[in-house]
Parts: structure tokens; sequence; C-alpha cells
């Protein structure tokens, strides 16, 4: 029978809605403006006294709160009013004190049963909250400067051990290394031994008057791999520091070959970030002092794992962070136990040598140093101006089992856990290469919540002209077709919402596009049954005519759509992504709809009936 569809179809298309509408039902619950505090380390426990410090001097202010909560890690205090948000976080960190993480946050009021399926409200991008944007420049051609002079001085000391001599051996402007000689025969040994040692170049030798040389030309993959690491390193650093800030769903992602972007939800002060996320930080190695040493040569510190366990080390540091060109997570080939491979510069590799080699046995310790800034006095009270101090921790203290070189590993790790924090914090002591802020942008709140009306707004008066307009010129299709369209939008949110995908300005352009396209596939498939109506065709072969040979062209119209929205998504940055990701999704919902949603209908109207006339 024609238009009918059966059972397991309408009970997919309405399963499919009702989910749609579970997940896209916890967009109705606002978040409440809040004020989250969290420790400066892991080991800070935040308990009930740090809570009502917290409150009592919201009661003390006149502000409103009320629903808070705290585990051991956090603490979050809800208010009344979003206006008093700024005011409440910076009366509550004076009375919590420096050692403590105070930020701004929205804290969800999703029911409990909504939350236990999973349901959960879009994430609000940069514009519709508002926050700061930087968009920063790493300077990978500095890290690769600072490898290739590694390689060389290696390379120098490689060919010393061979007893190869060299007329010079020097890295070129462009990146090349060359290695000059007055003899054929011992460059082509030389040659043999570089190819061998130094398999990332290709090396080819040649006749300059009466020099013979190797010039070496690193792959472009190895150049690849080390801006990769520049760039991922400092996104490591980067979300280090930006936690400090304690800031709600930050973005600190990558752009392109060399950029990277921060964006922080919820933070005005465009000075404060930038000196949150450019504050320096270092490590040092030292050896442990020795008993019965002069109290004048060492310094005793305490771990930063928070045992509260303490180890006097030299004041005399072997290498320094800024010398740590890599630190990687391994396990030892032949105990399968977790270590950390690290690697140094060349003089970095050249001190950690001469201080290893007559000290074997002995521990090495690393030490984390870390730049803060304190706002009150040891009493709590508010400091006129704001002064550094310097936190100095022992993150690792390991026997040293032979002589150190550039290259060496520590060992003695309890799990991979441990050696994988080991790494970070190696990694994440010292940039991996210089960045410099390319742009930066502030957006109020205000101006964030503005966005929104706006959005909403045209949404609404784009979503009730396409109704207005289907309705007036498809009669019952159009009402139909009016159905759909509002299945679709809530498809479209339900989607977004349960992949975490964050809404933005674009994204709600994205929607309104979607509100015109989604009824394309109707007009697209109303005309067609007009035609076969014209044709001579009867209502129901009208019908069935009409969805059947117009799928193939909403098909293409759709998949050229689609593909649009995958490049937009691919090369683009933070807004044109938001944009492409509504899109794409927009586009397979409306499919859904226009196609199965809208025939589903029909058939309910029009399916296994004896009709004369069709209005539409």
């Amino acid at each position: 029978m024609l238009n009918r569809y059966p059972l397991w179809k309408n009970l997919l298309i309405l399963g499919v809605v009702t989910l749609g509408f579970l997940f896209s039902a916890a967009n109705l619950y606002a978040p409440d403006p809040a004020v989250q505090i969290s420790g400066t380390s892991s080991s800070l426990v935040i308990n009930e006294r740090d809570v009502k410090k917290a409150t009592a001097v919201l009661e003390a202010n006149n502000i409103e709160y009320f629903g808070e909560t705290h585990t051991d890690k956090s603490a979050l205090i809800r208010l009344r009013d979003k206006d008093v948000q700024l005011k409440a976080k910076e009366l509550i960190k004076q009375a919590v004190g420096d050692d403590y993480i105070v930020a701004l946050n929205l804290a969800p009021t999703t029911p409990q049963w909504l939350d236990n399926l999973g349901a959960n409200p879009m994430k609000l991008g940069l514009d519709l909250s508002g926050g700061v944007h930087f968009l920063m420049e790493v300077d990978t051609g500095a890290l690769l400067s600072a490898r290739l002079e590694s390689i060389e001085s290696q390379a120098k000391s490689e060919l010393r051990k061979a007893r190869l001599r060299y007329q010079s051996l020097l890295v070129t402007k462009d990146n090349r290394l060359v290695a000059r000689f007055t003899k054929e025969d011992i460059r082509d040994q030389a040659a043999s031994l570089m190819r061998s040692e130094y398999q990332q170049f290709i090396f080819e030798s040649l006749d300059e008057d009466d020099s013979f040389l190797i010039q070496g030309t690193m792959l472009e993959q190895e150049i690849t791999n080390i801006e990769d690491y520049a760039v991922n390193q400092n996104l490591t650093t980067l979300r280090n520091r930006v936690n400090e800030l304690g800031v709600s769903e930050p973005i600190v992602q990558r752009q392109g070959r060399n950029r990277i972007v921060v964006e922080l939800p919820g933070v005005q002060d465009t000075a404060e970030a930038k000196r949150i996320i450019g504050k320096t930080a270092n490590l040092e190695f030292r050896l442990e002092a020795e008993s019965g040493s002069l109290a004048s040569t060492r310094e005793q510190f305490e771990f930063r794992d928070g045992s509260g366990q303490r180890a006097n080390l030299e004041r005399r540091a072997v290498v320094t962070g800024d010398n740590v060109t890599g630190a990687q997570a391994s396990f030892d080939p032949e105990t399968s136990q977790p270590q950390v491979n690290i690697t140094l510069s060349s003089d970095g590799g050249t001190s950690m040598f001469h201080s290893t080699v007559k000290n074997v046995g002995r521990r090495l310790g690393v030490l984390f140093i870390e730049y803060k800034t304190r706002t009150q006095d040891a009493s709590g009270n508010k400091l006129e101006e704001p002064i550094q101090i310097v936190e100095k921790k022992i993150i690792s203290l390991a026997t040293i089992q032979s002589a150190l070189n550039a290259d060496f590993r520590i060992t003695g790790l309890e799990n991979t856990a441990e050696a994988s924090e080991l790494a970070l914090l190696l990694r994440s002591g010292a940039l991996a290469a210089p960045m410099q802020f390319v742009q930066e942008s502030t957006i109020g709140p205000s101006l964030g919540e503005e966005n929104i009306k706006l959005g909403v707004t045209s949404v609404q008066i784009g979503l009730l002209l396409v109704l207005v307009f289907m309705l007036v010129f498809y009669k019952v299709f159009g009402f139909a077709a009016n159905i759909a369209l509002a299945v679709n939008l809530v498809l479209l949110v339900a989607v977004m919402s349960i992949f975490g995908a964050t809404l933005t300005l674009p994204g709600i352009a994205g929607i309104v596009l979607t509100v015109g396209m989604a009824v394309d596939a109707n007009v697209l498939i109303f005309s067609r049954i007009k035609e076969e109506l014209a044709n001579g065709l009867s209502p129901q072969q009208a019908i069935n005519a009409g969805f059947d040979r117009a799928f193939t062209t909403i098909l293409d119209a759709n998949l050229t759509t689609l593909i649009v929205a995958v490049i937009l998504y691919g090369v683009g940055t933070g807004s044109v992504k938001g944009f492409a990701i509504t899109l794409a999704i927009g586009i397979l919902t409306s499919m859904f709809t226009a196609i199965l949603g809208t025939r589903s209908i029909i058939n309910l109207i029009y399916g296994g009936r004896t009709v004369k006339k069709l209005w539409i």
C-alpha cells in the first residue's frame, strides 16, 4: 500500500525524536553563577573551614549565595546574581589567601534524572560568555637551531673519538651541517660514521678546491617532528599555567603550524591573564649533599608530592631546565620498569658529564622552581603591592648509575603515572621555544549576554518567517514541514549537547542558516508532487513519486554543502569551526526530518486513504 511506513520505521522515528527532546531539554536549565575554590597544588585539601571563610565574607558584604558544596579538591558556592560574581571572587580570594585558586564558574542546574541519562547543556563559547582571547606564535626556529647546535657538538665529539681530524664543522645559516676535511679518505670515513650516527640527515660528499666536504641536510620529516614537539610542548606548558586560573572550560589549542590559541571564558583582566600565561618556572639538577658537608654548601627542600619528606641538596646546580630540550616517559627494555628519558643541550650535556663522572653512586635531585605572586602577607592582610616569591620543591631524587651525557634516563620510579608526571614537569619547567603574543582581545560578559539575545532573536525571526511561508504556500504539507522543522532544531541542539560541542555566535548563525536550508528539501519534494499531479498522477501516486524522485537531488545538494562544512572545519579556526560544526550537524538532522520526518507525518494524514485532492 502506498504511503504507509511499517511499524518499526515509525517507532524508530519516534524513538529518535524522543531522545532528541530528552537530550536537548538540559539546555532549558540555565546554570547558576558560582565561585569555585581549589588548591594551588593537588595535596592541598579543601575543608569546611575554608568554605565558612568564603561564605562569611559574602554575608558581611550582603552578597546572596546558596547551595555551597565541597570535596577534598574543590568547593563551589552558587550566587543569586551574576552581576556580583566578580566582586564575590575578589572577596573570597582575599579571605582564603594565595594558597587557593578562586575562579568564576557556572554551576549546572540540570535535574538529576537528566544528568543520570548523560544529558548536559551545550557549552558557551568565548563570544557568548565573555572572556579573553590570545593568539600566540611559537618560534620553532629557535628550537631547531638549538637542536642543530647540540648535534654539531655531538658530531665533533664523535669524530674526535674516532680520531678523524676535521678542518671545521659548523651549522650554516640555512640549517645545514657542514664538515670540512683536508684528506679524502678521512672525509669518506667520517661520512660513513655520520650516516650511521645521524640518520635524520641526508649526507652528501663534495669536493671544493683543496678541501673535502660533508654536507648534511636534515630530513623534512625530522624538522616537522621538531616543530611539532615545540608547539605540543608549549601547549602542555600553557595548559599547566592556564589551570592556575581555574577557568571553566578554557581553550588552549593549536592553530596552523606554529600558533596557539588561548581562550579564557569569564576572565576579564587581560593583564592578569597574560601574567599567568607568561609566568616563569624552571628546573635545576643538583647533587644530594654529602653527610658532614658545610651548611653553607647545602640547602634543604621539601618533596613536591606532598609527603612532607625533605632532602639536602648542594647549592650549586649541575644544569638547569633551560638546558632540557626533551623529556619522554618510557620503559627500561631490560627491566620493563618505567623511566624518563632526558635530552640536554650541548652545553648542558657537557656540564652533566663533568659533574657526574666522578659521582657515580650518589643521588641526583631534580628541583622544580616556580615563581608565584603573593597578594597577602602571612596574616592574610592584603598587600599594597603584589610581591613575587620563589617556591622550590624536589620532584625526583635518583641514584646516578653511570656518568651522564646529553642523553640520560631517570629510573627508580614507582609506576608509569609517576614517570609520565615527571616527564611532564620536566617539560613544563620551561617553554620548548620562545613565544610572542600576536593578537589579544577582550569580550565583556554584558556583550556576551547581548550576543545571546541577538542570536536567539535572529533564530526566532527566521523560524517564524519560514513557518508562515510554508503554511501560506503549501498548506497541509507546509504544516507537516513546519513540525519537521521544529523537530530538526530540537535534534540539532540535542546532537550538539551529546557531543559536547561549544556554541558560539557563528554557531548561532549556522543554526539560522540551517532553519532556512532545512525546508529546502521539503520545497523540492512538494514542488515535485505538484508536477506529478499536473502530469495526471493520482494524489497517492504523486506523493510517493514526489518523495522518491526528489531524493537524489536532495542528497546531492546536501552532500556538497556537507563537504564544504568539513573543509571549513579542517582549515578554519575557533569561530569558523563553530559555524562549520553547527552547519554539518544541521545538514544531517535536516535530511532526517525533511525526508523521513515529513513523510511520516504526511503518511499519517493521507496514507491508506482514498484522497481526491491534496491541500498543497
